[in-house]
C-alpha cells in the first residue's frame, strides 16, 4: 500500500488499545505482510469447536477472504461461473452476490478464482483468472469493469492466472508475467481505481524459457527513504518499478541459477523497512538491500538461502524470517543476516500451499488436508496446537477483530468469538 493508502489504513485499523481490531484488507493483510499486531486469539478449534458460525461454499479456491468493518468479500467459483460474495460479518449471511465472469475452469489445484480481492474500505476490487477486473462498492453497485485479456491478449501462464491485483493510493497494480503459453510479452499495469483505464502499461522482458516466465506471484510495495516502488518476481527475475511511470528501476537475476525451463514463482515477494525477500521455486530464496539502480544482483544481495518455500509466502517481523515449505518443514532466520536460528523442524506431514500468518507471537499456517498448525514465533519452535478441519484448503486465513476466517472447500469458518474495539 502507498503512503496515503497505509495512512488511511492505520487511521481505521490500528488498535485503540491492547489487542483492538483490524480490518484484513488485502490478502496479507493490513500491511500487506502477513503480519496482525492482534492479541489473544483463538489457538485451538475444530469444525464444530469455537466456531463463531459457518457459511457453505460452492468449492476450493486458492483466494483468501478480505475483511472491512461489517463486510466480507470473497471470490468464489461456482460451476462455471465466478462471483464476488460480500457476507455480513456478524452471522455471515449472504448481502450480495455479483457475477464477475463466465469460463471456470480448473488445472489441477487452480480455478479461476485464485486472486484475492482487495479494498480500500470504501470500494472492493477484484480479478479473476479469466482476466475480469471490476470495482464495487460496498452496496454492491458496479464501478466499472475491465477485460484485461480483451485489452492485451490472452494470459498465457501454464496453470491459470492467479496474482492478486495491489491497491495503491488511487491505483491498482495489476502483473502479467507469463510466457509458456504465449510469445506475447510480460507486462505491469498501473489502473485508476476510480475509472479502471490504464495509466500505464511496461513490458517486463526476460530470458526465462518454457515455463519459468510464468509468476502466480503478488507485486509488492516497497517504501523506504520517501521512495516507494513497485515490486515484481517471475521471469527468473525480480525488478523494482517506479510507480508513476512503471519505469524498471533495478532488477536482480538469480532466481533461476541453473536456467531451468520450469522454475515458475509461486509464493510471492516480502518487503519490510529496507529489505526486499524474493522466494523462487525452492532454491535460492534472495534477500535484497533497497536503493539500488540498475543491475543490482551482487551489489544489493544481502543473503540467500536454499532452504526456500515453493508455495507459501514466508512473513518476517523483520528480526526473524519465517519459512515453512510444502512439505510442512519450518526453518527460521535472522532476517537481516540470513544466519540460520533454527531449521528442519516439522509439522505434521502434507502439503503446504496457504502462506503462514504472524499473530499475537504465533505462526498460524494450515496443510492442505485443512490442519492449521499454530507454532510459537521467533527463535524457539514450539508447537502450540493443531487443529484439524477435515476439509481441503488452499487459501490463507484472514485475522480480524479477534477472530480467524478460514476457508476450506466446503465452508467459511468465523473461528472465536468477535473482539470490538473499545468504544464500539
Amino acid at each position: 500500500m502507498g503512503r496515503a493508502a497505509l495512512a488511511l489504513l492505520v487511521g481505521l485499523t490500528a488498535p485503540t488499545a491492547a489487542g483492538a481490531g483490524e480490518n484484513w484488507p488485502h490478502w496479507r493483510g493490513p500491511s500487506a505482510n502477513g503480519i496482525s499486531t492482534e492479541t489473544g486469539l483463538p489457538v485451538t478449534w475444530g469444525p464444530d469447536t469455537n466456531v463463531a458460525w459457518k457459511v457453505e461454499m460452492p468449492a476450493w479456491t486458492g483466494s483468501t477472504p478480505i475483511v472491512w468493518g461489517e463486510r466480507i468479500f470473497l471470490n468464489v467459483a461456482d460451476g462455471e461461473n465466478i462471483s464476488l460474495w460480500c457476507l455480513d460479518r456478524s452471522g455471515g449471511e449472504t448481502l450480495w452476490v455479483r457475477h464477475l465472469s463466465d469460463g471456470d475452469r480448473r488445472l489441477r489445484k487452480q480455478n479461476m478464482s485464485s486472486p484475492s480481492p482487495v479494498t480500500n474500505g470504501e470500494h472492493v476490487y477484484v480479478m479473476t483468472g479469466t482476466g475480469r477486473l471490476a470495482a464495487f462498492d460496498f452496496d454492491g453497485d458496479q464501478l466499472w469493469q475491465r477485460d484485461i485479456q480483451a485489452s492485451y491478449g490472452r494470459f498465457g501462464l501454464n496453470w491459470g492466472y492467479a496474482s492478486s491485483p495491489l491497491l495503491v493510493d488511487d491505483a491498482l497494480f495489476v502483473q502479467v508475467i507469463h510466457g509458456m503459453r504465449t510469445d506475447d510479452p510480460s507486462y505491469v499495469l498501473r489502473l485508476d481505481r476510480h475509472t479502471g483505464e490504464t495509466m500505464w502499461r511496461v513490458e517486463r522482458p526476460s530470458d526465462a524459457r518454457r515455463e519459468s516466465p510464468d509468476s502466480y506471484t503478488t507485486p509488492a510495495l516497497l517504501e523506504y527513504d520517501g521512495a516507494r516502488e513497485i515490486v515484481i518476481t517471475g521471469g527468473d527475475v525480480v525488478t523494482g518499478h517506479d510507480l508513476a511511470t512503471g519505469r524498471e528501476l533495478w532488477c536482480a537475476d538469480g532466481l533461476n541459477p541453473r536456467n531451468n525451463g520450469a522454475y515458475r514463482i509461486i509464493a510471492s515477494p516480502v518487503v519490510h523497512g529496507r529489505m526486499i525477500y524474493a522466494p523462487t521455486r525452492v532454491r535460492p530464496l534472495l534477500a535484497l538491500r533497497a536503493g539500488g539502480r540498475g543491475d543490482v544482483t551482487t551489489s544489493h544481495l544481502v543473503w540467500k538461502t536454499d532452504n526456500g518455500p515453493d508455495v507459501p509466502t514466508p512473513v518476517t517481523d523483520g528480526e526473524y524470517f519465517h519459512i515453512v515449505n510444502d512439505q510442512g518443514i519450518v526453518w527460521v532466520l535472522d532476517a537481516r543476516t540470513g544466519e540460520q536460528i533454527y531449521g528442519r523442524q516439522r509439522l505434521r506431514p502434507g502439503t503446504y500451499s496457504a502462506s503462514p500468518v504472524l499473530a499475537d507471537g504465533k505462526v498460524y499456517v494450515t496443510s492442505e488436508g485443512g490442519l492449521t498448525s499454530v507454532f510459537r514465533a521467533g527463535p524457539d519452535f514450539e508447537l502450540l496446537a493443531e487443529n484439524d478441519m477435515d476439509d481441503y484448503v488452499l487459501s490463507s486465513i484472514a485475522v480480524s477483530d479477534g477472530q480467524i476466517f478460514l476457508r476450506t472447500t466446503g465452508h467459511l469458518y468465523a473461528i472465536g468469538e468477535r473482539r470490538r474495539s473499545a468504544g464500539d
